[in-house]
């Protein structure tokens, strides 16, 4: 599925370092540790009428996982929602917003792997444009199994949430190829781990089935849609789950910020279901966008 180019979006100001510029005009140096080497970690947001959804989470995933990299200086909350604020306000933006952040080591003295190179500090970058969640919510996703498996935490911990994404754009490229929206991805085991980009539910008999993280990052949406099922006292576990579980599911969704919730309808070619968006998907959603409306954190707070 391509995103739509939103012609807003031509004109946008965006945030590297502090400095704000036209989307064309701004620059990364080349001696920047996320064009060395993908040394950086990052964290999508999203905008409701003013409101960034769960944004503390958001940045005590990015501070985790900054940490985990030995980042040796990483800008306070109130830093970075400062320049979150002064690029929402630069494109005067208030809803229908996705917010990405990118935290890199920095730039390095001269090329090369060492993070004893980076002398001048970490670089936030800050890009917010206008987006709408880019699944289709009335309609179904494709999925397709990809053969690039996800790592195990013995190879590259997912629980740190880094830019270098190569698994997930191979993953991608796959689809692509076969047609589908999406690629389903597998852990070492063979077990459901994700999608290329979000996060994965299954509805049987009523009951809301999810992956462990051992193979995938600890999502924010995720954890809110089970904490949703919590609250309404929808039946819910997180477990194993097998391409077979995912054939004869009753229904299948997927979760991630700049998706929200959106079902799945065939994997591999097979129908879910009946192939239409389930009464249990339907009313998570429902409950999801309630969430988005009332929950939120100013960035001007």
């Amino acid at each position: 599925m391509l995103q739509k180019f939103d012609e807003r979006n031509r004109s946008l100001i965006v945030n590297v370092g502090g400095v704000l510029s036209h989307r064309d005009e701004a620059r990364v140096s080349p001696f920047d540790s996320a064009v060395q080497g993908g040394d950086a970690v990052w964290e999508g947001l999203r905008l409701y009428d003013g409101r960034i959804f769960r944004l503390h989470d958001h940045l005590a995933r990015l501070r985790s996982s900054a940490r985990a990299l030995a980042f040796r200086e990483i800008p306070s909350d109130e830093e970075i929602i400062r320049e979150i604020r002064r690029t929402l306000e630069a494109n005067e933006m208030r809803d229908g917003v996705h917010i990405r952040l990118t935290l890199t080591r920095g730039e390095k003295i001269t090329s090369g792997m060492d993070p004893r190179l980076n002398r001048s500090g970490p670089t936030l970058i800050v890009l917010a444009e206008h987006k709408p969640p880019v699944y289709d919510q009335e309609g179904g996703l494709t999925l397709v199994t990809s053969s690039v498996r996800r790592f195990p935490p013995d190879c590259l911990d997912p629980k740190i949430h880094h830019a270098n994404l190569i698994q997930s754009i191979l993953a991608k490229i796959e689809a692509n190829e076969a047609g589908a929206d999406d690629a389903l991805m597998l852990d070492p085991r063979g077990f459901v781990a994700e999608t290329n980009a979000t996060h994965v539910f299954l509805v049987e008999a009523g009951k809301v089935l999810t992956p462990h993280t051992h193979a995938c990052p600890e999502g924010v949406t995720r954890a809110a849609v089970l904490e949703i099922c919590d609250a309404n006292g929808i039946e819910r576990e997180v477990r194993d789950l097998s391409t077979t579980e995912v054939y004869r599911a009753d229904e299948m969704f997927c979760t991630g910020t700049m998706g929200e919730l959106a079902a799945v309808t065939t994997v591999d070619g097979r129908r879910i279901g009946d192939g239409r968006i389930g009464p249990v998907t339907r009313r998570l959603g429902e409950l999801y966008r309630e969430c988005t409306a009332r929950e939120g954190d100013l960035p001007g707070a």
